[in-house]
């Protein structure tokens, strides 16, 4: 009895030093697997179906963690990336997004106009820099009939995107009517010159509103204090001026009495004859 416990004893030791270390060496074989594929990473994929051409809004995407291992260059974890953009392919729930698959969406805002791009040539000039919303003037020089013409081809046209290498500007994307883009891009290819001067149209008045709205308090309250003390030095000069008028009047009336009484002490000269 005794030697039967023994060996159930010596059984169950060696029994639980396997135990120990076969969990000991599986322990050491996942840490060493976590170690190889690195931490998890957050990327997005989509949250429900995405039809191409539609612009990826924040409720159509959600994150997934993937393995730092198997992370590339084409996946997207940061959400800016997917400001403002196109999926080119349908994608389904779950489908992860990548860059190569993305494209800007479009900042034409009418549906019947279009982007024609000007970039700086030898025949297309810019006076200046230009920025996104800016607006612009065409005008062509070019030779009709052995006769040379320079006139304004078209006006306040807004500049939708702007072209930059090493932050250097270098051209514009402009939207123009759909008709009206043909005749640009025949400029564009055959006037010998094309010339996109910034327009200032309306610029004065906006910043002449800007200026007003964006007064200090201090400047408000000492127009402010100036208007009361204009108006009470008004209702001050108003009885003054009252005053002197019934002086004047008083005057006048105390200069035709005594003409009066004058001429009430006079003699008649019909009765001096009289008496002689």
């Amino acid at each position: 009895m005794l030697e039967s416990k023994r060996k159930a004893i010596i059984f169950f030791v060696i029994s639980l030093l396997l135990a120990l270390t076969s969990g000991f060496l599986v322990l050491k074989k996942v840490k060493a697997l976590n170690n190889n594929l690195g931490t998890m990473v957050q990327i997005f994929v989509a949250n429900e179906d995405i039809p191409s051409r539609a612009l990826i809004r924040p409720e159509d995407i959600k994150m997934e963690e993937i393995p730092q291992k198997y992370l590339r260059d084409y996946h997207i974890t940061n959400a800016e990336e997917l400001m403002n953009k196109v999926s080119i392919v349908p994608l389904s729930t779950g489908d992860i997004i990548t860059k190569n698959m993305l494209k800007q969406a479009s900042s034409v805002v009418e549906e019947n106009n279009r982007l024609i791009t000007l970039m700086q040539a030898d025949r297309i000039f810019f006076d200046e820099p230009l920025e996104a919303m800016d607006r612009v003037d065409i005008i062509v020089s070019h030779r009709f009939n052995s006769k040379e013409e320079t006139s304004v081809f078209m006006k306040d046209v807004k500049v939708a995107r702007v072209a930059k290498e090493k932050n250097k500007f270098k051209g514009v994307q402009l939207e123009v009517p759909l008709e009206a883009a043909p005749e640009l891009i025949h400029m564009q290819n055959y006037a010998d010159s094309v010339r996109i001067v910034k327009a200032n149209v309306g610029k004065l008045e906006s910043m002449q509103l800007e200026d007003t709205d964006q007064k200090a308090p201090g400047e408000k309250i000492i127009e402010e204090k100036a208007d009361i003390e204009n108006q009470e030095m008004d209702a001050n000069q108003q009885p003054a001026k009252s005053k002197t008028k019934d002086a004047e009047k008083s005057t006048k009336e105390e200069v035709t009495k005594e003409e009066k009484t004058k001429e009430k002490q006079k003699p008649d000269p019909k009765q001096k004859k009289q008496g002689n």
